[in-house]
């Protein structure tokens, strides 16, 4: 369970139907965090669902991708891809800062006879938002055809990326297996890998680092996703694939502010991107800052008498901050996001 003040949202399917709104209100509630090829495809409908698994007794999710005609959101058509994410729209909590520990845990089962692409074909990605080169992922979970196929472990802290470590693929196979990836974001950050099998523990996969430089300059969050990601430059060695997630956690360990104190109930709402709303302040709360991941006041409100106020972040530049609050009692910070 969770250490008092720390937080944790789980996505786990719940029943047939409704799939894509069940992912929304958790991921970026009102928002868009799923990237399907269902565009090019409306024939067939959405392209996740949730199904019944008899072997973990659970509904879970099919993520499913065909090699014709699917394509990457009618925007690349080199790809596919079928993946959902956090991203900027999400709350707060879901999104990394520097400083931060965050644990991310999920299972996933390749179907018996799975093929991959020599290219790539991700399963799952940490992408950075923001500074030089957001486009290429932090960490990656990728399968490949080789010589045997394998499942590898890719990092990139600048520009290239390069391979952590790699496993054969076969022993995936059929087997539901949990992942649980724990990651200090930093300039003298850590990483840890285990992969194992859900019905006996057997680690197919493991990897840990003390000391690996998983930040990057101008980086204002990080952000994971889940699903296929796949080229379709050797279309030939593919074929139509389901693959099922389910139990998708993100919980931050460590936040990046010192400070200790109890949970607040105050809500943070977004009018539009200038503006961001505070609402059902406690009446003991007498002033609050915009405190930058530095610890700068960038920002001061006092002499509260409203429950609700707005505050005009126009002129911060766009990144994380914490809101910190003064009251009778400790208030624990709420980290929020200008856009």
């Amino acid at each position: 369970m969770p250490s008092p003040g720390l937080t944790q949202v789980t996505l786990s399917a719940d029943g047939e139907g409704d799939t894509y709104e069940l992912i929304t209100s958790i991921l970026a509630p009102g928002q868009d965090p799923i990237e399907v090829p269902d565009c090019n495809h409306e024939d067939f409908g959405r392209h996740i669902e949730e199904v019944y698994d008899n072997d973990v007794a659970s509904f879970v999710f099919k993520f499913i991708l065909h090699v014709e005609p699917d394509d990457d959101r009618c925007l690349n058509f080199d790809r596919q891809r079928n993946e959902i994410k956090t991203y900027s729209q999400s709350p707060t909590n879901l999104l990394a800062i520097e400083g931060e520990q965050v644990m991310y845990r999920w299972k996933f089962k390749l179907p018996l006879g799975f093929q991959t692409s020599p290219n790539f074909t991700h399963l799952h990605q940490i992408k950075p938002v923001g500074g030089e080169n957001e486009s290429l992922p932090m960490y990656t979970l990728t399968a490949r055809k080789a010589s045997p196929d394998r499942m590898e472990l890719r990092f990139a802290s600048t520009g290239s990326q390069s391979t952590l470590t790699q496993v054969p693929l076969e022993p995936f196979y059929g087997e539901w297996v949990e992942v649980t990836e724990t990651i200090t974001y930093g300039n003298d950050g850590t990483y840890a890998l285990e992969i194992k099998k859900v019905s006996d523990g057997e680690i197919l996969m493991e990897y840990s680092n003390n000391d690996i430089q998983n930040w990057r300059p101008g980086v204002e969050f990080a952000r994971p996703k889940w699903g296929i990601y796949r080229s379709l430059d050797n279309a030939q060695d593919l074929r139509d694939e389901e693959v099922l997630f389910n139990d998708f956690s993100i919980l931050e360990t460590i936040s990046s502010t010192k400070i200790e104190s109890s949970e607040s109930e105050i809500y943070v709402q977004y009018p539009n991107k200038s503006t961001i709303r505070l609402e059902k302040i406690p009446s003991d709360i007498k002033e609050f800052h915009f405190v930058s991941t530095n610890g700068q006041t960038l920002i001061s409100k006092v002499t509260l008498t409203k429950s609700s106020v707005d505050c005009d972040v126009s002129e911060l530049p766009k990144g994380v901050y914490f809101i910190t609050f003064k009251g009778e009692v400790p208030y624990k910070p709420i980290k929020v996001l200008v856009p």
